[in-house]
């Protein structure tokens, strides 16, 4: 249990100034419960599975078994209940370890909950995955599991500092997750390094299968209006991260895309306004005034997106895929990279920042890693987005670790 004493000193050394998790009365007499029935059913060390006495947070949006549900919000949790998310289970057949909920946003949109950033407590962690975000950034636990909708992996993997990994649209079950916008949401996670993260992923992704690839990715740049919506900070990192990419021996192609991208992003807020608000129409129908303002005006906006209105937004989910699939095709590319937010995390919590940069993404549904790639003039971390094709989410994890490695050099 020597494991669980350190786990326990770190966790009253860091929580208490990045509040990344929901409080919980007897957190660590659990755990060691739960540690001693892990070794009851696993005695042998050479026969434990891969996630073996691993702690993992995990947001307050997925249903655990033993645990309330309050997605960030002020709703009666006897609400939200329901049956523990299949992402949960496959971890605790993986041997893992709930070490506990951690803060959401309200109910994973804007609203923002306590959370503070590790490395500065007056930034904002991002969100909605505050809490997970944090929980690893903080050295507090080495894997968490996040969601994304439109950036909310990405953009606090970027803010606090370490790999945040996307797979394809549902190539982790959202089963047992209460939905923001069930067509754009993804199932994520955090964790240190990519090499922590292709472990993870084997276990949670369907169908993994490891792979190896040969020879460096060819890598591209998205030029255009999407790029130009980062920060005079962020875009000066981002060009740099390029020239340092270069000299390591990557080829970066530059490649005009998404001229429509403001279209894009218009089409990315109706979808979630308006599924939202179907997901939540009979809890705001009767919780209404529990809301806090910024998600019940997405609701509010999501009940005037009429039902053929949202149909024809739902296809151009594939539309962009196809054309994003379509240019790496023409120009030979096996990643795009890009900017994961306009830049290093905001100062105040009021905000969990902009995630305009994460939404061609998250909307095509193809996998994406968001990379450590340094920090800014004062000390706050900035990362690196690294996408790949629909489904070839080992191959991006693979290239990652390379990638994780030159970016450190």
């Amino acid at each position: 249990m020597r494991e669980l004493d350190a786990l326990a000193a770190i966790f009253a050394g860091r929580d208490p100034d990045v509040l990344a998790f929901v409080p919980e009365e007897g957190r660590f007499e659990r755990l060691r419960r739960e540690r001693e029935a892990l070794e009851r059913r696993w005695p042998d060390p050479a026969r434990r599975p891969p996630l073996f006495g691993v702690p993992v947070g995990v947001k307050d949006i997925f249903h655990v078994d033993g645990f309330p549900t309050r997605a960030g919000s002020k709703l009666p949790p006897e609400e939200l209940k329901g049956s523990e998310a299949a992402s949960v289970t496959a971890l605790k057949e993986a041997g893992a370890l709930i070490l506990g909920k951690t803060v959401s946003t309200e109910f994973a949109f804007f609203a923002p909950g306590p959370t503070r950033n590790p490395w500065n407590p007056e930034h904002t962690p991002g969100g909605s995955s505050s809490g997970s975000a944090a929980a690893v950034g903080a050295g507090i636990c080495p894997l968490a599991l996040g969601t994304q909708t439109i950036g909310s992996i990405m953009r606090p993997a970027a803010f606090c500092g370490m790999v945040g990994f996307k797979p394809s649209y549902e190539r982790i079950s959202r089963e047992g997750v209460i939905p923001l916008a069930p067509s754009l949401d993804h199932i994520g996670f955090f964790t240190p390094d990519a090499v922590g993260a292709t472990r993870a992923a084997a276990v949670l992704c369907r169908d993994w299968h490891a792979v190896k690839p040969a020879r460096k990715p060819r890598l591209g740049v998205p030029e255009g209006p999407f790029l130009e919506r980062a920060s005079g900070e962020g875009l000066v990192h981002f060009r740099q991260v390029c020239h340092r990419l270069a000299d390591a021996g990557y080829e970066i192609v530059h490649v005009p895309a998404l001229p429509d991208f403001g279209e894009i992003v218009e089409r990315h807020f109706r979808i979630t306004a308006a599924e939202m608000a179907r997901v939540h129409r009979d809890w705001f129908a009767r919780f209404g005034d529990l809301y806090a303002e910024k998600t019940a005006e997405l609701i509010r906006r999501g009940q005037t997106v009429t039902d053929d209105e949202l149909e024809r937004d739902l296809d151009g989910r594939e539309e962009l895929r196809d054309v994003l699939t379509a240019l790496m095709d023409e120009h030979k590319i096996d990643l795009w990279i890009s900017p994961p937010a306009l830049g290093a995390a905001p100062r105040g919590l009021g905000s969990t920042g902009d995630p305009v940069m994460n939404v061609p993404w998250s909307q095509a549904g193809m996998p994406a890693v968001c990379l450590p790639a340094g920090r800014n003039a004062t000390g706050l971390p900035l990362g690196l987005q690294v996408s790949a094709r629909w489904w070839c989410d080992e191959s991006l994890l693979s290239w990652a670790a390379d990638l994780e490695n030159a970016l450190k050099s």
